[in-house]
């Protein structure tokens, strides 16, 4: 974990408030190049979208490499709030994500290491590493919360 990393998680889970001010399942991604320097960022849309890939790290990965001008995203770190999904951790690796760093574990459809571990999945031709569990209580706070709103 770095600085950058922390400060990183800040923001998303920033954007994850603003997710849930607009109705959307509160997930925020932000996408730092080598250096720690934000190149993007991105929060659940599929609501407002009716897109089933609008997760905030698909949203940010697409952000990133419009930014960078390459799909390639070699030595870039994702942090996002929630343990991405099995879509999620395949446009990670498409993507050459180096490092995922996320908050809470997702017991349910988690694929960075709770539910299946795609990211680190040696018969994979790339893989990425993961730190998991970084501010997890905050994040499993914002998601109780909004999930408590809607019952």
């Amino acid at each position: 974990m770095t600085a950058a990393d922390d400060l990183a998680m800040q923001r998303a889970l920033a954007l994850a408030d603003e997710a849930a001010a607009a109705a959307e399942i509160p997930v925020g991604a932000v996408i730092l190049d080598r250096d720690g320097n934000i190149v993007a960022e991105g929060r659940n849309t599929r609501e407002a979208t009716n897109d089933p890939t609008g997760h905030a790290e698909v949203e940010a990965l697409r952000r990133a490499a419009a930014s960078v001008g390459s799909w390639n995203l070699e030595g870039h770190t994702l942090v996002v709030t929630l343990e991405p999904c099995i879509m999620c951790a395949g446009a990670i690796l498409q993507a050459r994500i180096g490092r995922v760093v996320f908050g809470a574990w997702d017991e349910k459809a988690g694929a960075a290491g709770s539910m299946y571990d795609v990211l680190r999945d040696r018969r994979l031709p790339y893989r990425a590493e993961v730190i998991g569990g970084v501010q997890a209580d905050a994040v499993a706070t914002q998601l109780r919360t909004f999930f408590e709103q809607r019952r």
